[in-house]
C-alpha cells in the first residue's frame, strides 16, 4: 500500500512540531463505515445467484470444468447453479466462493442473492465487538513513532494515522485532506497533493498503478477501477526524474524518497493485513508502515518528532 497521508486542520502546527494529530483524524475516521468512491447505481431487481456465480468464475478465468473439479462437484450441477434450475445449499454457496476467493463483502452478496442471511459482518472499527482488533492498530501506529505509519480501507480511505504522519504534508493542498474523506492514493499522486515532493515519483506511480491493477483483478470492485482510471490521468509533476531506487518487491516493499523542510528522506514502505478475518472491516483493513532506509533518515525523524 502506498502514500504518506493525511492529517491536520492545522498544518502549520503539527509540520513544526507543535502538537498532535487532531482527535478527528482518528477518533472520527476509525467510526467511518462509509467509502468516498463512486458506486454503481443500485439495481431494478435483484441479480440472481447463477449471474453472481458466473460472474465471479469468468472473472477468475475458470471453466464450468475447472470450478466443478475444485468444488468437487459435478460439472453438470454447476451448470443448473448457474442457470436457476438448480438452488445451491449455504454449503454449497461457501465452498464455492472460498474455491474463487472471492471477497467477505461479496460472498455476502452471494449468500443473499441464493436466500441465505449474510454470514460475514461490517462494523465501525469502533464497534465494542472490535475492541482487540482497534486496540492491536492502535498499537502498531503508536509503536511505529518515530516512523510514520498509517491505516486504509478498501478503497484507501485514510482510517488512522500516528503523530508522525502530519510531518509528511507540507505542500498539500487543503481540498485533499479533510476529515473523513482523505484518499491517500488520490493525495499521493495529485498534482496538488504530495506528488512533487517524492523524488522516485515515475516509480512511485508504476508502483500504485500496479497494486491498483491487481486489487481490481482480486475484487472486481468498479471503485478501484474507477480510483485507478483517475491516477492514470493524473500528469507527472514537470522536472521529475525517472529514477529507479533498488528494493523494490511488489506486495512486500517498495522505496520511496521523500522530500521534506528537514531534507530527503528514505524510506522502504510495507503492508500489513489480518491473517484470517471473519469481519469484512477486518479483511479490508491495511497498514502502511514506512521504515528508515537509512542512519540520516533515521535521526531527521526523530528530530521532527512532535513531543509526547
Amino acid at each position: 500500500m502506498e502514500a504518506i497521508i493525511p492529517v491536520s486542520r492545522r498544518l502549520g502546527d503539527n509540520l513544526a512540531g507543535n502538537g498532535k494529530p487532531p482527535a478527528w483524524l482518528y477518533d472520527e475516521a476509525m467510526t467511518a463505515t462509509t467509502h468516498h468512491l463512486s458506486r454503481p447505481a443500485p439495481r431494478s431487481a435483484p441479480q440472481p445467484f447463477g449471474d453472481h456465480l458466473r460472474h465471479w468464475r469468468q472473472h477468475r478465468r475458470l471453466s464450468q470444468l475447472d470450478l466443478a473439479h475444485e468444488a468437487d462437484i459435478s460439472t453438470r450441477h454447476l451448470s443448473f447453479v448457474e442457470t436457476g434450475r438448480s438452488v445451491p445449499s449455504r454449503e454449497m454457496v461457501l465452498r464455492l466462493s472460498e474455491r474463487l476467493d472471492i471477497p467477505l463483502r461479496e460472498r455476502n452478496v452471494l449468500l443473499v442473492a441464493a436466500g441465505y442471511a449474510p454470514m460475514y459482518r461490517e462494523r465501525p472499527l469502533a464497534d465494542p465487538a472490535l475492541d482487540s482488533a482497534r486496540r492491536a492498530v492502535e498499537l502498531i501506529l503508536k509503536s511505529h513513532e518515530p516512523c510514520p505509519a498509517l491505516a486504509v480501507d478498501r478503497h484507501w480511505n485514510l482510517v488512522a494515522a500516528n503523530a508522525m504522519v502530519p510531518h509528511l504534508l507540507a505542500g498539500a493542498d487543503p481540498s485533499l485532506v479533510q476529515p473523513g474523506q482523505t484518499n491517500v492514493l488520490r493525495l499521493s499522486l495529485h498534482p496538488k497533493g504530495l506528488a512533487h515532493n517524492i523524488v522516485n515519483i515515475v516509480q512511485w506511480r508504476s508502483h500504485i498503478f500496479e497494486r491498483l491493477r491487481q486489487q481490481v483483478t482480486a475484487t472486481a470492485d468498479p471503485g478501484l477501477a474507477a480510483l485507478l482510471e483517475e491516477l492514470r490521468a493524473y500528469p507527472v509533476p514537470p522536472g521529475a526524474e525517472d529514477s529507479h531506487l533498488d528494493g523494490e518487491h511488489l506486495g512486500v516493499a517498495m522505496p520511496l524518497q521523500f522530500r521534506t523542510q528537514a531534507g530527503v528522506l528514505n524510506f522502504i514502505s510495507t503492508t500489513t493485513v489480518f491473517g484470517t478475518p471473519v469481519d469484512v472491516t477486518l479483511q479490508e483493513l491495511a497498514l502502511e508502515t514506512f521504515f528508515p532506509a537509512d542512519d540520516a533518515t533515521m535521526q531527521m525523524l526523530r528530530a521532527l518528532k512532535a513531543p509526547d
